[in-house]
């Protein structure tokens, strides 16, 4: 059964909800290739897969992501999320805005406005980790805001083109795709594209999901924690994600990912409720649920802090010395 669990990103290094300190030393040197600990060699001792967030920061770039690759095992599989100008282009130009303060609106509008050499950027910069078989899936992920229409569907159907030939998941987030579930799912497999299948709290114009896998490929699914109080209103982005899922709230999706991994070929579950490391601690307790090994050593800290594991995972001291 080949369900691969993980988190969504593997560096928190600052803010409430940091990982240093609970899954990472407190503090140490970021030099890489001395005796500075690495924070992805450490994390891919215990997990297969992981989702990377900063892709949609910035475009990948080769000589990163190769050192990616380098410093994981094989078979280790990383998903990548898209550049935000080809999902959310609102907040590109905002980003763009900050950078170039007198830009006009019509100046912002072009740079805002996907170009071939974008998705040249983007294939470039993952072009490693195909090379290497570690390329788990591409993410597009819109926003709320994106709501069905002929307009949205045709950009949607010049996306999936333009990255047919890698294993992309959409996430679609507005009601308006579930309520025409036919065509949504129609546009998708025409590309066999994964539907991604998310948990998060729900309101009016949430869009609703049978966690079905739509295509024989893979399946992919991301837990986003269930923080209905901060979820619109924080102090910080962070504070959304704060949330730990319960055994028995896990145990849902571990049956889920479970089954539909007898009709895919491969699973992915990520935890992105991120904050203070509770998506590893929620990633353990999956894995468990599903019966797969808890491979590595965890630091004392994090179990002190989620007795939810304990008699789950081993612990040392030694382990924040990887």
């Amino acid at each position: 059964m080949d369900v691969r669990v993980g988190t969504s990103g593997w560096s928190y290094p600052s803010g409430n909800g940091r990982w240093n300190g609970i899954f990472y030393p407190a503090s140490r040197s970021k030099r890489l290739g001395t005796a500075g600990f690495d924070e992805l060699r450490f994390y891919a001792s215990h997990f297969d897969t992981v989702e990377v967030n900063s892709t949609f920061y910035g475009q990948p770039r080769a000589e990163v992501t190769r050192g990616w690759a380098e410093r994981t095992p094989t078979g280790f599989d990383f998903s990548l999320k898209l550049y935000q100008k080809f999902t959310h282009p609102k907040m590109f130009r905002e980003a763009a805005q900050k950078g170039a303060p007198g830009a006009g609106g019509s100046l912002l509008d072009l740079l805002a406005a996907v170009t071939q050499a974008d998705i040249d950027a983007f294939r470039d910069g993952v072009e490693p980790l195909a090379s290497a078989g570690k390329l788990g899936a591409v993410l597009a992920q819109f926003p709320p805001s994106f709501k069905d229409s002929p307009a949205s569907r045709d950009y949607l159907m010049k996306l999936l083109q333009a990255f047919g030939d890698y294993p992309l998941a959409v996430e679609l987030r507005h009601r308006s795709w579930s309520d025409a579930i036919g065509d949504t799912l129609a546009l998708l497999d025409a590309f066999g594209a994964a539907f991604v299948q998310i948990d998060e709290p729900k309101f009016r114009l949430s869009i609703r999901q049978n966690y079905l896998p739509n295509i024989t490929s893979f399946y992919y699914m991301r837990l986003h924690g269930r923080n209905v109080a901060q979820w619109w209103h924080h102090d910080k982005s962070e504070d959304r994600y704060d949330y730990l899922y319960t055994g028995d709230e896990l145990r849902e999706f571990s049956m889920i990912a479970g089954a539909a991994n007898t009709l895919v070929k491969k699973s992915y579950l990520y935890m992105n409720n991120h904050f203070a490391a509770k998506s590893v601690t929620n990633a353990v307790m999956v894995k468990a649920q599903l019966g797969q090994p808890l491979s590595g050593e965890y630091p004392p800290e994090l179990v002190a802090r989620y007795p939810e594991i304990a008699g789950l995972v081993t612990t040392s001291p030694a382990a924040f010395r990887l």
